[in-house]
């Protein structure tokens, strides 16, 4: 053991021991297992000759994400909650420890949540949903210029096609929803706009630019305003990454310097002696 780990704490041991890569890896793997179980839980056959062994895992990898916060906990202490995906985990953990018997048992379906700690735990997945997270503020106005088209079209489609397709267009909440098939593309000519057409030969003239405004322009601007923000993630990431690598050589340069210097003073110091002794032997 040497001089430096003999000084380290427990706390210290701990966040190193948790931030190896190994113990990463490790936790990567019994996610990825855990999400294969879970997956295997919904057939009737597997649970018939193995849902008591599948129980006993997922009872196992509870504990082994359990040991792995209170681990992390202790490393960091209240810093733990500092880090936004510490708490993430926390709380997808913490879903597998709500009971699932009696009238709760509708909340099994909900331990395959813990499948999204792939996301805290591989670093690209965190950089993709930062880059969501800073494109939210963009979409929103996406959203309320959507919003907007939706409702103006919505009452317009009630006020002409209601009274005869009171399924489709009868309420403003029929109108949007089937605006939103619509949009999606879903069995809408067949499905809508045609019978509607049979009816009103010109309702093309409405239901074409809806589609044109929302399918293939405004959310075209989702598509947009994620690229960027990726694209500028990914910049960022580089920009970081480049900045390490300046300060690290920035670092050796001066360690460097240092050494010269000294060597540069033991020279002088060395020459000193030399001509002293030459003087005195002269």
């Amino acid at each position: 053991m040497t001089t430096e780990n003999a000084t380290l704490s427990f706390r210290d041991k701990a966040r190193i021991f948790v931030e190896r890569k190994a113990v990463t890896n490790t936790i990567l793997g019994v996610i990825i297992f855990n999400a294969i179980t879970l997956g295997m839980t919904t057939s009737p056959t597997i649970m018939a000759e193995m849902g008591g062994f599948l129980n006993t895992v997922d009872k196992v990898v509870l504990t082994i994400f359990v040991a792995e916060l209170l681990l992390k906990f202790y490393a960091y202490g209240w810093a733990f909650f500092k880090n936004a995906w510490n708490i993430f985990d926390l709380l997808v953990v913490s879903i597998g420890l709500l009971p699932d018997k009696g009238g709760l048992s509708a909340l099994r379906g909900l331990r395959v949540i813990r499948a999204l700690r792939l996301l805290s735990v591989v670093p690209q997945m965190r950089t993709v949903v930062q880059a969501l997270l800073d494109a939210l503020p963009g979409m929103g106005a996406v959203i309320i210029m959507l919003s907007i088209v939706y409702y103006v079209f919505a009452v317009m489609a009630t006020l002409m096609y209601g009274p005869l397709f009171d399924e489709w267009f009868g309420t403003l909440g029929r109108s949007m929803y089937s605006l939103f098939q619509i949009m999606t593309l879903e069995s809408w000519s067949m499905g809508i706009v045609r019978p509607v057409m049979v009816e009103f030969p010109k309702a093309w003239v409405f239901f074409v630019p809806f589609i044109i405004i929302t399918a293939f322009s405004v959310l075209n601007l989702f598509i947009g305003l994620l690229v960027n923000t990726m694209q500028s993630a990914v910049e960022d990431e580089s920009e970081a990454e480049f900045e390490k690598l300046r300060d690290l050589v920035r670092s050796e340069n001066e360690e460097v310097g240092g050494l010269v210097r000294e060597m540069h003073s033991e020279i002088k110091s060395l020459r000193a002696e030399i001509a002293e002794i030459k003087g005195k032997t002269g």
